[in-house]
């Protein structure tokens, strides 16, 4: 069979010259961001007829092979490649130095073949980035042992190639003949699979808000497989925000699977480290932990096996990964170069370091990605783009750091009193409550202080890298991380300080805006569906999460009826925080009253857990006859489960929850499981210091800054905790909005249309 596969220099590299052990115990590697100032100092040391970043490709039996070499002097006909590293290169492993050699030689072969050349210098480039010393080895090739080489890798390679080529035909030929695997679609079913179909075909971002109980999860992944063929997609990534959103999609691609057995799509489940790791007191290193151990020469096998398997959820993952003695988190993400689809968390396209955006990118991958729960993802975002530098922590670390590190440190201390002397936020006493400030810049001298911690104790650990102790290397991750998002700070990030006593302070850089970070993700994607019951309206989301311009905005129409969900709003009722004393008594007689009227389960949202607290003590008190349970602070899953149990077919009783919390979403009790909701708030954030900053600055950036900050997310949680009542269309239920807000138009505007409001009860 002839082979029509693409594959990078580095992807060919890494699949054959790659031996021995996995190694992931800390080495202070350089960043990405260093990585690329160093091959640009090399490159500025060389002459003017220098050529950086040389595109090379070439072919070998249909397989090509592409990528950009780092460096070529044509006088010198040298060609290099530029490493960056810190530290003594004694400790660099001989697989590594193998690896990096097999990389030139193949740049090598291409460039021999491509220019003619007959004999090369090859040069592997260590430059220290601490001292800016470069160390180079050399050797000198003849073009007919270069090619010999690149065809020694092909060959290698060349299997897999075929397979990979074969697969790729085999899945694109079934999928083009795919059907769904229901007798027909569900109301509103269909039309959201169109939708998802034509923005795939057109390569543009939707924007789909689809009702509970429609089949989101099989909308969105049938059209996008349907189009994956005609559309040339090499991967779908189905990211969720929670554990239970990657259960549904992997059901959803069990029965597509099912309903075509000869289907060969490969799907796998991505989760997270600490979740998969075998033997989490061990190091990941081939001396301690047994599956770090040769990992790279039982690689080879594993991954065979695992694409024979095809069906790569975490548990048959781990089956396949511990039949051949490797690690599961690592066979997995190897095997994210190879899956068709891949489940998992948002992060792994959109953080910083997202390994799917990585992977896409690096192998010029064009991807269909499909977000559920996507009016989550803003404040996952904002999340990501976020980081902290804890004063305690670092002044516990100064205490017992080895002797080189006790200036820079000392230093960073020293600027920590200054910039909480600046604030006003003295230092004297304990405060009855954490001290809170927003400044009106980053502290230039504290942030570089943390950068000379950074780079002392990378610097150091690169020469002791016996003195890696945990507590060292964390303060080091949350100065880096603090430090790479600072460079990048601006308008849509703030800086604030919060002192909880002497010694305990917190200086937070925090993303507002997330857009200016997610929008080149947006853009890296062939296509993205993001789809939720509450998308509502379209502008927020355009505006914070940067979506591209030609995003489509689409409203699937409920399947519900008006007449299955009576909605009642008490505006006699203040929710507001000065009024709360006041409001139990009202509370709790709305809710008895609704309760003896249709005995059954109910939902009780609130603001706090202190309001919460305060209506259940005063329920408990008046009716003690009703069985009320409730959530509680820092719930454990053991509890929460139990919490959802007591919602049994036929069961009666009231559950008291906070608004925006884990029963406010992602949960189905369909039926008589729950029939009703008291909903005693409008959700709103606080208000206090930042979100007036944040107000503020999506007011100047998009005019927008009241809604964007208060009454839209407040409503999104409102409208999510009632869409727990109504599951399908045989359910029936109540929701009652208790606060005199819930009438003013500028809010019911923000409620689903399919609702019949009627007349707010005075």
């Amino acid at each position: 069979m002839s082979v029509t596969y693409r594959v990078a220099v580095r992807a060919l590299c890494d699949f054959t010259a790659r031996e021995g052990d996995l190694d992931h115990r800390f080495t202070p590697a350089p960043s990405a961001r260093e990585g690329i100032e160093g091959h640009t100092l090399v490159a500025s040391r060389r002459g003017a007829d220098y050529i950086a970043e040389l595109p090379l490709t070439g072919a070998f039996e249909g397989l090509t092979v592409t990528g950009r070499a780092d460096g070529f002097d044509p006088t010198a006909n040298s060609l290099e490649e530029i490493k960056t590293h810190r530290g003594s290169l004694e400790r660099m492993g001989d697989n590594q130095r193998a690896l990096h050699w097999a990389q030139v030689k193949v740049y090598g072969a291409l460039l021999c073949a491509e220019r003619g050349l007959e004999t090369l210098t090859l040069t592997l480039v260590y430059l220290d980035i601490t001292s800016g010393k470069e160390t180079l080895i050399s050797q000198n090739a003849a073009a007919d042992e270069l090619q010999a080489f690149f065809a020694e890798q092909c060959q290698r390679f060349l299997a897999w190639a075929k397979q990979e080529a074969g697969h790729r035909q085999g899945r694109d030929s079934r999928l083009q003949a795919l059907r769904f695997p229901h007798a027909a679609f569900r109301p509103g079913q269909r039309e959201l699979a169109e939708d998802v179909y034509k923005a795939a075909s057109t390569g543009r971002c939707l924007l789909a808000q689809a009702p509970t109980g429609i089949g989101k999860t099989m909308a969105t992944l049938f059209p996008m497989l349907s189009a994956m063929p005609r559309q040339q997609l090499d991967r779908i990534a189905f990211l969720t925000m929670k554990t239970p959103g990657r259960r549904l999609a992997l059901d959803a691609l069990a029965m597509l699977r099912a309903s075509d057995e000869t289907l060969p799509l490969r799907v796998l489940e991505l989760v997270a480290r600490e979740k998969a790791c075998e033997y989490p007191d061990r190091a990941c290193h081939g001396e301690s932990c047994p599956l770090a151990a040769g990992f790279y020469d039982r690689l080879p096998a594993a991954r065979q096996a695992a694409v024979e398997q095809a069906w790569l959820d975490r548990d048959a993952l781990r089956e396949v990964a511990l039949a051949h003695d490797v690690c599961p988190y690592y066979l997995g993400q190897e095997l994210a170069r190879w899956a068709d689809v891949i489940v998992g968390d948002v992060n792994h396209w959109f953080d910083s370091h997202a390994l799917l955006h990585g992977l896409a990118q690096a192998n010029d991958w064009r991807t269909g990605v499909l977000v559920d729960e996507a009016h989550n993802l803003i404040e996952r975002a904002r999340g990501m783009y976020s980081a902290e530098l804890d004063q305690q922590r670092f002044n516990r670390v100064r205490r017992a750091a080895p002797k080189p590190l006790s200036r820079p440190l000392g230093r960073l201390a020293r600027q920590w009193q200054a910039v909480i002397r600046d604030a006003g936020i003295e230092e004297q006493g304990e405060p009855r409550r954490p001290a809170y400030r927003l400044l009106t810049a980053l502290p230039e001298k504290l942030v570089t202080a943390a950068q000379q911690v950074g780079a002392a104790i990378t610097d150091h650990l690169g020469e002791h890298p016996e003195d890696a102790s945990l507590e060292l290397q964390e303060v080091l991750f949350e100065a880096l991380a603090f430090c790479r998002l600072a460079e990048h700070f601006g308008e849509h990030s703030l800086c604030d300080l919060t002192r909880y006593g002497r010694g305990r302070a917190v200086l937070g850089l925090r993303n507002l805006i997330p857009a200016d970070f997610l929008a080149p993700r947006f853009k890296a994607a062939r296509t993205s569906v993001l789809f939720s019951a509450t998308l509502t309206p379209a502008h927020y989301y355009r505006d914070l999460l940067g979506l591209p311009e030609n995003t489509v905005w689409r409203e699937v129409a409920s399947p519900f009826a008006a007449r299955q969900l009576e909605v009642r709003i008490r505006s006699d009722i203040s929710t507001r925080y000065r009024d709360r004393e006041a409001s139990i008594d009202p509370i709790v007689a709305t809710m008895v009253q609704q309760y003896q009227r249709k005995p059954g389960h109910y939902l009780a949202f609130f603001s706090s857990f202190a309001y919460l607290e305060a209506a259940l003590a005063r329920f408990r008190e008046v009716h003690p006859e009703v069985p009320v349970f409730s959530q509680t602070r820092g719930m454990p899953e053991a509890q929460r489960e139990a919490f959802l149990a007591r919602f049994a077919p036929g069961g009666e009783g009231i559950g008291f929850a906070v608004l925006g919390g884990a029963f406010a979403e992602g949960i189905d009790l369909p039926g008589d499981q729950l029939i009703g909701a008291f909903i005693a708030t409008l959700g709103l954030p606080p208000f206090n210091d930042f979100n007036e900053a944040l107000k503020a600055r999506l007011t100047a950036r998009f005019g927008q800054g009241d809604d964007y900050t208060y009454r839209i997310p407040g409503m999104i949680k409102v409208v999510q905790a009632a869409g727990r009542v109504i599951r399908s269309p045989e359910d029936q239920g109540v929701v009652v909005l208790m606060d005199d807000r819930f009438a003013q138009a500028s809010v019911r505007a923000l409620l689903p249309r399919w609702w019949s409001l009627g007349n707010p009860t005075p």
